[in-house]
């Protein structure tokens, strides 16, 4: 199956400046299981905790550009929370590394998005990276309501110096995990950008995964402290 793009526009997404950097074209495979007793939307899931009980190993997210230095990580600045409004998410943020086969480690609580801390941290030039699961074997997770995004729906990020950053979004893209589109995802842009990740498409009950990846894409518009 190859890449699908909602009809929402990816503003300034063709602009990035390509990375010298090389992605890895590891796809965020792993999601939450649609097949518990407390069932939901099959159109939008996420990627399953690495401890939690009963749970396999996970197989992780895409690794994403490392080429982009940031300022923000020069100071020790991190990502501690995400707050997406319109479908009322405000999670605490786990800090994410990489697995032994060089995949993301997906967050570890269900209910809880993750930032992948290799990389480029939110606020700093370059697409920041935020994943999170949508459902669980017990019902949903954070990012259920992550498909619903529209063009123009905001996205606050708090870091540990106690700004906050406003990204709005520029639209989505939902592509199969066998076509992930490792370089219009990852590659390096001009301007400070966030990737907000899970998984989509039907539930394949044979590998107990999503058969897509939905990527929110978003521009940094404001900060505040």
């Amino acid at each position: 199956m190859t890449g699908t793009r909602s009809h929402r526009t990816l503003g300034g997404l063709r602009t990035a400046v390509a990375s010298a950097a090389v992605c890895l074209a590891l796809a965020l495979t792993a999601c939450g299981s649609a097949s518990s007793s407390s069932s939901v939307d099959d159109s939008a899931a996420a990627p399953p905790a690495t401890t939690s009980p009963g749970i396999g190993a996970a197989d992780g997210f895409q690794d994403p550009d490392l080429g982009t230095t940031a300022s923000n990580a020069s100071q020790g600045i991190t990502p501690t929370r995400v707050t997406i409004p319109s479908i009322g998410v405000d999670s605490d943020l786990e800090t994410l590394g990489l697995e032994s086969d060089g995949r993301i480690q997906p967050p570890v609580a269900w209910e809880k998005a993750g930032w992948y801390s290799k990389g480029v941290v939110p606020g700093d030039v370059g697409p920041a990276v935020i994943a999170g699961h949508v459902d669980s074997p017990y019902g949903p997770a954070v990012f259920l309501d992550l498909v619903s995004l529209a063009e123009g729906d905001e996205i606050d990020v708090t870091l540990s110096d106690g700004t906050v950053d406003t990204y709005r979004v520029d639209g989505s893209l939902s592509a199969s995990k066998a076509d992930f589109p490792t370089s219009e995802v990852y590659k390096s842009t001009p301007t400070p950008q966030l990737r907000v990740i899970t998984c989509g498409g039907d539930y394949d009950a044979s590998t107990g995964h999503y058969v897509d990846n939905l990527v929110v894409f978003a521009t940094l518009v404001a900060d505040r402290d």
